[in-house]
């Protein structure tokens, strides 16, 4: 039987809970689950890479068929290819998300027409969460209590100790 492979990718700048549930998902359907961090070029980081990498693999510690991996400035299906993935996993929030990954999904089958796509729809309560939120409220010092992992508010308390 084929060993089914999947590859989560994004800029986890920093991981939220809604990241975390679409992984929990992923992790049962896919014999084994690389969660990559991508740096995104039309971004600039709030946290650094190797902090990233700290705080997911703390949030995914529990996971045993998940693997943290990161890359810089490589496209996401060139890792999916040379890791041997089977399946990219992309989660959707919303129709802008949707529209986004479509484009995303025909330029990954041009280059990879072997890997396939499969997309989970973020659940109710984690539609409206991003990234750009959470770091939006640790600029203000708001709270960011179930919004996402334990390791991000720790890094962030550690943070506002040095401020």
């Amino acid at each position: 039987m084929l060993t089914k492979i999947g590859l989560y990718t994004g800029s986890f700048d920093p991981v939220t809970n809604g990241h975390l549930d679409i992984v929990k998902r992923a992790s049962g359907l896919f014999d084994q689950i690389y969660v990559g961090i991508f740096d995104n070029p039309t971004k600039k980081s709030y946290f650094k890479l190797e902090v990233r990498k700290a705080m997911l693999t703390q949030a995914l510690a529990d996971f045993t068929n998940v693997i943290v991996v990161t890359s810089h400035e490589r496209l996401a299906i060139d890792v999916a290819k040379e890791l041997r993935v089977t399946h990219l996993i992309r989660g959707l929030r919303n129709a802008t998300d949707f529209e986004y990954e479509e484009n995303l999904e025909y330029f990954n089958h041009l280059l990879a027409p072997n890997i396939e796509t499969v997309y989970l729809i973020s659940r109710n309560k984690w539609q409206a969460l991003s990234s750009s939120r959470v770091r939006e409220l640790i600029h203000f010092q708001s709270s960011l209590e179930g919004l996402v992992p334990q390791s991000v508010i720790a890094q962030v308390e550690k943070m506002n100790e040095k401020t």
